[in-house]
């Protein structure tokens, strides 16, 4: 592996370009499935990025990335370890050792964890410094809910999170005072305003992010494998159909595993987080439109903006390095049946554009899934983008997340639910849940006992006994058959309770299995 750090702003279509401590690294000759964390411990000697998990979920590897976003530069969290080397093209990567300025000085976010003995045995410190950092860069004056939601992806194992909690309340009183900021992009803040005076360093920054962006297609390769990153959605088309058996590549947080933790050889493998058309947000008066390689983050604030009453479900959803890296297309072509963006995207009546070579064509969302991780793509053909009806008037909608743990767990049943109502009257109704069954699934048998039927507790206690016909739920280590059948149905139960007025006698049902 050859590396470098240069100021030269040349285009080389083989190598990967990104910024590093202010100077931009030049990597060619690099396996495309190296991840971010090996190459830094084992490549950069950077060790203060551990490795906890290897999967994505203790946090001891998170890094932050800096990105152009608009008129300035967005910071976020990722985890290191199942985030692969050739998708840092044109970004800013931050590590821990990146902190410490030039004479040595803490970053307030460092002198806060040691002020408030934030820092236990010491082997998870840097991930929270760092999903810190990417707090510090975008949220001036946090919430305890958004300290919390932003360390939902570090793990301490010594319990100690009180004191990791002061240290995130304190960190933004030091300034200019016993701990100065020295490095270059302290002052470079997330979408910066372009009319205000920007800093020196600021501006700097940005010019070099500038300088590295890429108009071409990333071409890597070593020995058998190969990594393409288009630019432009014809240039995805194109490798696409000539690449059928190629691995689509977004986030990496599901086939970031596939090679740390089943060690699979990814020949081919096509990334699609630098097509621009895939990493766009278009909303009308009718629908939001979502590209497929756009963020999980992103996608959910848009989708929250308009669907307030999913705000608790997408905070469940994973961490935020997950959902930082994550992509809204990714998580639907991945087609796990236990996906929690699927139900709650089939009931509001989401669609896909599915595109091969110039050839586009739309797909109900919930015709996508035909078995088991199996979807209706053809050989050649990829997910351009998902588009998602705006809330139509009288609509009621919920989903609901059911997990061992509020945080960063996996669903053993998830729910979502969306009814219009007039005159009590219910006139549509969509019902599909997630973790029942093969594929995220509609409940027709539900849904047919629900409409033109009044919203009363007697058409929704019979609707809830259809539910046993439209699932046979299996056992595995997050439930048993007997509880995901009693889960589904007090969900549907809890949405009534929500949704049906004053009308409402509170009962408790339990499934005898």
């Amino acid at each position: 592996m050859a590396s470098s750090k240069q100021k030269e702003k040349a285009t080389t279509s083989g190598a990967v370009r990104f910024v590093l401590d202010g100077e931009v690294v030049t990597v060619s000759d690099i396996e495309p499935t190296r991840t971010v964390l090996n190459f830094l411990r084992e490549d950069l000697g950077r060790t203060g990025t551990k490795e906890g998990c290897a999967e994505g979920d203790c946090g001891a590897c998170t890094v932050v990335l800096g990105e152009l976003a608009g008129d300035g530069v967005r910071f976020r969290a990722i985890n290191s370890c199942i985030q692969f080397v050739p998708t840092l093209d044109g970004k800013e990567l931050i590590t821990v050792e990146s902190l410490k300025g030039a004479d040595g000085a803490l970053h307030p976010v460092q002198q806060a964890l040691v002020d408030c003995h934030g820092s236990q045995c010491g082997f998870c410190t840097p991930g929270f410094v760092m999903s810190l950092f990417a707090l510090y860069k975008s949220a001036p004056k946090p919430s305890r809910q958004e300290i919390n939601d932003a360390i939902a992806g570090n793990l301490c194992r010594c319990t100690g999170y009180r004191p990791i909690v002061d240290a995130a309340q304190k960190m933004y009183e030091y300034g200019d005072g016993a701990v100065k900021p020295h490095e270059h992009w302290m002052n470079c803040s997330f979408s910066s305003p372009g009319d205000r005076q920007r800093s020196t360093s600021e501006r700097e920054m940005i010019e070099r992010l500038q300088s590295i962006q890429r108009r071409d297609t990333l071409m890597l390769s070593q020995g058998t494998k190969t990594y393409f990153a288009p630019a432009q959605a014809a240039g995805l088309a194109a490798l696409r159909d000539a690449h059928p058996d190629a691995r689509i590549l977004a986030g990496g947080t599901d086939v970031g595993l596939w090679v740390t933790k089943q060690h699979k050889d990814l020949n081919t493998v096509i990334y699609v987080g630098n097509v621009a058309e895939l990493t766009q947000i278009a909303v009308s008066d009718r629908h939001i439109e979502i590209g497929a390689a756009v963020s999980l983050t992103d996608a959910f604030a848009v989708l929250v903006k308009h669907y307030p009453e999913l705000d608790e479900l997408f905070r469940r959803f994973a961490s935020p390095p997950i959902r930082n890296a994550g992509t809204l297309g990714g998580n639907i072509a991945n087609g796990s049946p236990i996906g929690d963006s699927m139900p709650v995207l089939i009931a509001v009546g989401a669609s896909l554009t599915l595109r091969k070579g110039k050839r586009t064509r739309e797909m109900p969302l919930d015709e996508f899934y035909l078995a088991y991780q199996k979807t209706a793509l053809e050989p050649g053909e990829f997910l351009e983008s998902i588009r998602v009806p705006l809330p139509a008037p009288g609509a009621k909608v919920r989903s609901y997340k059911i997990a061992k743990r509020f945080d960063q767990d996996i669903s053993a049943v998830c729910g979502a639910y969306r009814i219009v109502l007039e005159d009590d009257v219910v006139r549509d109704v969509c019902i599909a849940y997630g973790g029942v069954a093969a594929t995220p699934k509609r409940a027709p048998r539900c849904e047919r006992a629900l409409l033109e039927r009044s919203w009363t507790q007697d058409s929704v206690e019979a609707a809830m006994t259809e539910l046993d016909k439209d699932y046979s739920p299996l056992t595995d280590m997050r439930a048993s058959a007997a509880y995901r059948r009693s889960v589904t149905r007090n969900l549907l139960y809890k949405f009534f309770l929500e949704t049906g007025g004053e009308q409402v006698q509170t009962r408790v049902f339990e499934y005898a299995g």
